[in-house]
């Protein structure tokens, strides 16, 4: 957050410098991170149904499991393109309107812990899992907070904060609505 204190080899600041530097193209990260850590969720889903029966989740048959699972798939690889973009308009507010590129690094990399989180669904424990959400959910806001510096190279810390919080809400406004569609989805599959 615009400070001037020393960043680690190992801290979430020097990662993001190093990522910034990359700059790798929104194609390769979408192809080679968001598309692959996306199918997580969604197998981990249908893994947690076939396996666990009733003891995370409501009963369902595979059929149903299936399509909920491609469906969650879709919104999830269509929500990150549709993130960075919110992003970068966001940066208009601040005057400092960053290249769709970086703003598309922020929303790849920061949901990162929300698609490993469901690995847990191995365990058929729903505490453990919530505990898992919660700490993934703590550690992805991490991730924006950290990110905002390098994706907008804003001086002032009051800036950085009221970005990342922007940000921020905008990734639970997105959480809210995808969550909203697997509901409904699961009643239509389901009923």
């Amino acid at each position: 957050m615009a400070t001037n204190t020393a960043s680690g080899a190992g801290s979430p600041e020097s990662t993001w410098n190093r990522i910034m530097q990359l700059r790798p193209a929104v194609w390769q990260l979408y192809l080679f991170w968001v598309i692959p850590l996306s199918i997580i969720p969604p197998l981990m889903l249908y893994y947690a149904g076939t396996h666990h029966g009733g003891k995370l989740m409501p009963a369902v048959n595979t059929g149903e499991l299936k399509a909920m699972a491609i469906l969650f798939f879709v919104v999830e690889v269509v929500a990150v393109p549709v993130m960075a973009l919110v992003v970068q308009k966001l940066g208009q507010v601040v005057e400092m309107p960053p290249e769709y590129r970086d703003t598309f690094r922020l929303a790849s990399v920061a949901p990162t812990p929300l698609w490993i989180a469901p690995l847990f669904l191995f365990v058929p424990s729903m505490l453990l899992n919530i505990a898992i959400s919660a700490l993934a959910m703590m550690l992805a806001a991490l991730l924006i907070f950290v990110g905002v510096d390098p994706v907008f190279r804003l001086k002032d810390a009051g800036q950085s904060l009221l970005m990342a919080g922007a940000i921020l809400a905008a990734g639970l406004v997105g959480w809210v609505i995808m969550v909203i569609l697997a509901l409904v989805s699961w009643g239509y599959v389901v009923g």
